[in-house]
């Protein structure tokens, strides 16, 4: 227990850093100190925008003025019943930091997916690069990977795209994954992910970097963006792998180009070719939801959706299978020996490590 409430010490004082609860008083102050000042109700809108900061940035500091009360209470029950050989009051101090270390988690939750998007459902977009066929195998891989995630996460998931690799794993693959926070919780994960192991598609065994993509893009609502069917380009093919008693007689598979933007979309694994075209739909507004997003980047391959450089010097995490067991996140520098773990879905050190990482006005949406 004396573990536990070390653990729940510092993870109170980790959160009033991520708070920014220095900042907040200093926001308080001056708020109140404009209120203070003559004419402050003259431009009305205004007021109400400071008057509405105000009253969040109270709230937030009481909730962590609660948490600390809550944790006091529970390390003094702690120590009574210590001292007195009480099994009641024991009991009853292990249900408060149970409870505590429940709100904890809520709370780091709460303050860090405030994007606007970060509580819609998401699509997770995989693609190979650099490393021919031992790419396409990780490929799959981060496909078990992340499917294992959101799975435990409590998501749903749903393979709405698949295209096989030529000799093993895939080219590329759609995840629909549905649930409350999903894209706010694995928005971190877009970028380039690189492996590192001996080749099984070697024959003397040799040691093989490959490269994959991870997109991840909100969920938007039709009304939040509309699309002009001008301005799309689309396409029918067949459904199903590159042949055998996997290809399909229709052409049920769409494939669907945004021209503005040279954005590209497929979906085939819907039961018909209008079903397939819709999923495809919602896939393209959720990546040009992103893109107009992400307007302030500096490149224009940045904002099409994908990221063009899948290969060395552009990897936000590496897998090394070989010659010692590591992952490693190269933004956060968070490390985890157990690659196993890892590759079984066990991504939350960094997840919570990418969005501890985050500067305020990004995880509130606010970008300057």
């Amino acid at each position: 227990m004396d573990v536990r409430f070390r653990e729940a010490r510092a993870r109170v004082e980790r959160l009033a850093q991520v708070v920014g609860e220095e900042a907040l008083l200093e926001e308080i102050r001056e708020i109140e100190r404009s209120m203070a000042r003559p004419g402050f109700w003259e431009d009305r809108s205004s007021a109400q925008t400071k008057v509405r900061a105000l009253e969040q940035a109270k709230e937030r500091l009481e909730r962590l003025k609660l948490l600390r009360q809550d944790l006091e209470e529970a390390e003094t029950l702690w120590e009574l019943a210590g001292e007195e050989g009480d099994e009641a009051t024991r009991e009853e101090a292990e249900k408060k930091l149970s409870a505590l270390e429940q709100a904890l988690e809520r709370e780091r939750l709460a303050l860090l997916l405030r994007g606007p998007y970060d509580g819609n459902d998401s699509f997770l977009a995989l693609n190979a690069g650099a490393g021919g066929t031992d790419a396409q195998d990780w490929t799959a891989m981060l496909l078990r990977m992340y499917t294992r995630f959101c799975e435990r996460a409590g998501f749903s998931v749903r393979l709405v795209d698949e295209a096989p690799g030529e000799e093993a794993g895939l080219k590329s693959a759609t995840l629909e994954v549905r649930g409350r926070q999903a894209y706010g919780l694995l928005r971190g994960e877009t970028g380039v992910h690189r492996l590192v192991r001996i080749s099984p598609f070697d024959a003397a065994a040799r040691r093989h970097t490959s490269f994959a993509s991870v997109t991840v893009t909100p969920v938007v609502p039709e009304e939040d963006l509309a699309i002009s069917e001008d301005d799309l380009k689309v396409e029918s093919f067949r459904a199903g792998g590159p042949g055998g008693q996997h290809m399909q007689k229709n052409e049920t598979a769409v494939r669907i180009t945004h021209l503005p933007t040279g954005i590209i979309v497929s979906c085939q694994n819907e039961r018909s070719q209008y079903q397939n075209k819709l999923t495809a739909l919602r896939i393209l507004r959720a990546k040009l939801r992103a893109l107009l997003e992400q307007e302030h980047a500096k490149k224009i391959e940045e904002l099409r959706g994908e990221l063009k450089d899948i290969e060395w010097g552009h990897q936000i995490r590496s897998y090394v299978l070989q010659p010692y067991q590591l992952v490693k996140d190269h933004r956060t520098e968070i490390e985890v020996g157990n690659v196993q773990a890892v590759l079984d879905g066990d991504l939350w050190p960094f997840i919570w490590g990418w969005l501890e990482s985050q500067p305020r006005e990004q995880r509130s949406g606010r970008t300057g």
